[in-house]
C-alpha cells in the first residue's frame, strides 16, 4: 500500500486531498493537529507513532525526527541494499509528503511578540521532512503549497506517475520555501541580536507579479516583494486603473514616492528615468502641482507625477490634459477620480503615507533602529500588502516568468525588480532605412559602433561617432533633446560628418532638427513613435540617412 505523511499548519485544500488519497488506497500518516483535523473529516488517520514506536515528546518538538520516518522517505527504490534495509528494519516507504511550516513569518509580524514565542515558531522537523523528501524527488513527491494538491489529486484519478519533470519542479519549489523560511528566521534572530554587519545577508522576496517585460521588450522580468513590506513602500501600492505596469513604471514610481516623501509642506514631483524634471511645494497641494509643472513642461510628457497629498479635482483637470505614465498619491478626491479615469491607459497609484518608523526617516529623522534598512518596519506589519496588480493576487503571470540564471537586480521600496540582461546583438540586416538617403558604408560602419554603446548608456542617450571614436555622449536626461544637446555640445567641431545613434525613439522631430544643425550625417534610432513621420520629414529635409532598428535600449 502507498503511504502518504501529511503535517500542515496551513489546512487549506488539505480534507480534499487526504479524500482523494484515501479513495485511491493510499494510507494516511499525521501528526497531533493534522491527524485530528483529518479524523474529524471522517478520514481515517496513522498516528506517526504508530510508525516510530515513540510519542511525541517536548511539547510537540519531536515527532517525526526518527529513522523510521526519514528512511522511509530516503530510500531509493532503484537501489536494492536501500529497500533491504529499510525492510530489515520494518519500515515502510512514504510515497507522498504533505508539508507545509509552522507560520514563522505570520507570529512575528505580531506588534507584540516576544522573542519566545517566535522561537517556538521555529519549525525543526518540517524543513527536514521536507529537504528529504525533495532530496528523493524522483522517489516520494514532496508538496509544500496547498495550490499544487490538484497535481496530485490529477494523477491519482488517471492513474498515471507525476512526470518526472513536475517532479524536479516541486523538489525546488520546497528548497525555495525553506530556504526563505530560513532566511525569515534569520533576519529576525540577527535584527533581535542587534547585529548590524552579519559575515552573511541573505535576503527573500516574494514573487508579487510577472510583468509584460523588463527595461526592454526583449527583456523577461518579475516583481518581488520582501516578506514585510510596509503598505506605504510601492510594493504595497494599490493600481486603481490603467494598464498594467512596467519594470520602468515600478522604478520610476518608486523614484518618485521617494522624493515626494522628502517634503513636509504640499509637494508635487515630475520624474523622468529616474531624475526628477520638475518638483514643488506650496501653502497647498495645488500651488505645488503647478510650480512641479512649470519647471519644465517639456519633460513632463509621458512621465510620473507624485502627490504627497490627495490629489484635488483642480489638479485632476490640469492633468488630464497631459500624457503621463503615472500618477501616485496617498488617494485621489472622488472628482478627481471621476477625472482621470476617463483616460483608461493612465495609472492611478494609491500609497500608504509613511507612519512610525518611516513617518520619521521620510520627515528627516534618524533611523530608529541599528543596522535597520531604510524605510524597514520596527517590527514587520501584520497588515498584507495588496500589490501593484489587483487582478493577480498571487502574482502569477504565465506569459512572462523571471529569469533564472544571471539576472539583473533592481532595489525598490518594499521589494525587486529582476530581469533578464539586455543581451539583444543588432545586425546590418535588422535595420530599415526610413530616409529618401540611404547610409554610405562608412556611415553604417559608424552607426552599428554608435548603436552597440547607446546600448550601455544611461537613458535618455544620445551618442555621436566617428572613426571608430564616441565624440559626444548624452546620458541620464529627462528628454531626448536635451541629450543630444550635452552630446553635441561635447563633440563640438567633431559633431559636424558624426553619426548620432539614440537608445529609444523620438517623440517628435526637434533632436533630428538639433542633429541636423550640428553637421550629424545619419542617425540609428528604434523607431515607433506615432510622430515617426515628422522626424522622418526633418531627416529628408537635412539629407540625412535614417535607419530604425525596432529595438529599445533603455538603462535606467
Amino acid at each position: 500500500m502507498a503511504r502518504a505523511l501529511i503535517s500542515v499548519s496551513d489546512k487549506r485544500g488539505v480534507v480534499e486531498l487526504a479524500s482523494a488519497l484515501v479513495a485511491h488506497g493510499v494510507e494516511i500518516c499525521s501528526t497531533g493537529g493534522t491527524a485530528y483535523h483529518l479524523s474529524r473529516a471522517g478520514i481515517p488517520v496513522t498516528p506517526v507513532e504508530a510508525l516510530t514506536g515513540m510519542p511525541e515528546m517536548l511539547d510537540g518538538r519531536v515527532k517525526t525526527l526518527h529513522p523510521a520516518i526519514h528512511a522511509g522517505i530516503l530510500a531509493r527504490r532503484d537501489l536494492p541494499d536501500h529497500l533491504a534495509a529499510i525492510h530489515r528494519a520494518g519500515i515502510d516507504p512514504i510515497d507522498y509528503l504533505i508539508v507545509n511550516l509552522y507560520p514563522f513569518k505570520e507570529t512575528v509580524a505580531r506588534p507584540d511578540v516576544t522573542l519566545a514565542e517566535a522561537v517556538e515558531q521555529i519549525d525543526i522537523g518540517g524543513p527536514s521532512l521536507l529537504r528529504a523528501a525533495a532530496k528523493n524527488f524522483a522517489d516520494v513527491l514532496p508538496l509544500v503549497d496547498p495550490d499544487d494538491y490538484a497535481i496530485l489529486i490529477a494523477a491519482l484519478e488517471t492513474g498515471e506517475p507525476v512526470p518526472a519533470e513536475v517532479r524536479l519542479r516541486l523538489a525546488a519549489k520546497v528548497f525555495r520555501h525553506t530556504a526563505a523560511y530560513d532566511a525569515i528566521v534569520a533576519a529576525y534572530l540577527t535584527d533581535q541580536a542587534g547585529e548590524t554587519a552579519p559575515e552573511r545577508l541573505t535576503l527573500t522576496f516574494e514573487r508579487q507579479q510577472g510583468l509584460r517585460y523588463g527595461e526592454n521588450p526583449h527583456q523577461a522580468a518579475g516583481f518581488y516583494r520582501e516578506p514585510f513590506a510596509p503598505a506605504s513602500s510601492i510594493a504595497g501600492a494599490r493600481q486603481l486603473q490603467g494598464k498594467e505596469l512596467s519594470h520602468i513604471n515600478i522604478q520610476d514610481a518608486d523614484a518618485a514616492l521617494a522624493i515626494v516623501r522628502e517634503f513636509t509642506r504640499p509637494a508635487v514631483v515630475a520624474v523622468k528615468h529616474t531624475n526628477p524634471c520638475g518638483v514643488g511645494t506650496g501653502a497647498t497641494i495645488e500651488e505645488a502641482y503647478a510650480k512641479a509643472y512649470a519647471a519644465d513642461p517639456v519633460s513632463i510628457f509621458g512621465g510620473i507625477v507624485a502627490f504627497n497629498e490627495p490629489v484635488p479635482a483642480s489638479c485632476a483637470e490640469r492633468m488630464a490634459e497631459l500624457f503621463l505614465e503615472i500618477i501616485i498619491a496617498p488617494d485621489f478626491a472622488p472628482e478627481a477620480l471621476a477625472i482621470l479615469q476617463r483616460k483608461k491607459n493612465l495609472r492611478l497609484l494609491r500609497v500608504a503615507p509613511p507612519t512610525g518608523v518611516q513617518a520619521v526617516e521620510a520627515a528627516g529623522g534618524r533611523p530608529p533602529d541599528r543596522g535597520r534598512p531604510p524605510d524597514a518596519p520596527t517590527r514587520p506589519s501584520a497588515a498584507k500588502p495588496t500589490g501593484v496588480d489587483p487582478k493577480s493576487p498571487r502574482g502569477d503571470s504565465p506569459e512572462s516568468s523571471p529569469p533564472v540564471a544571471y539576472p539583473v537586480v533592481r532595489s525598490v521600496s518594499g521589494g525587486l525588480l529582476v530581469q533578464e540582461p539586455d543581451r539583444h546583438v543588432l545586425r546590418r540586416e535588422d535595420c530599415r532605412v526610413v530616409t529618401e538617403r540611404a547610409p554610405t558604408e562608412d556611415e553604417w560602419a559608424r552607426l552599428l559602433f554608435a548603436w552597440t554603446v547607446v546600448k550601455h548608456v544611461k537613458s535618455n542617450a544620445i551618442v555621436l561617432t566617428r572613426d571608430d571614436q564616441t565624440v559626444g555622449v548624452g546620458a541620464g536626461q529627462m528628454n531626448r533633446v536635451g541629450a543630444a544637446r550635452i552630446a553635441i555640445e561635447q563633440a563640438g567641431d567633431l559633431a559636424r560628418g558624426a553619426v548620432l545613434a539614440s537608445d529609444a525613439y523620438f517623440p517628435m522631430r526637434d533632436t533630428v532638427d538639433t542633429a541636423a544643425a550640428a553637421g550629424v550625417t545619419a542617425i540609428i534610432q528604434p523607431g515607433g513613435s506615432i510622430r515617426d513621420a515628422e522626424s522622418i520629414a526633418a531627416a529628408n529635409e537635412a539629407g540625412l540617412a535614417m535607419v530604425f532598428t525596432g529595438v529599445r535600449h533603455f538603462r535606467h
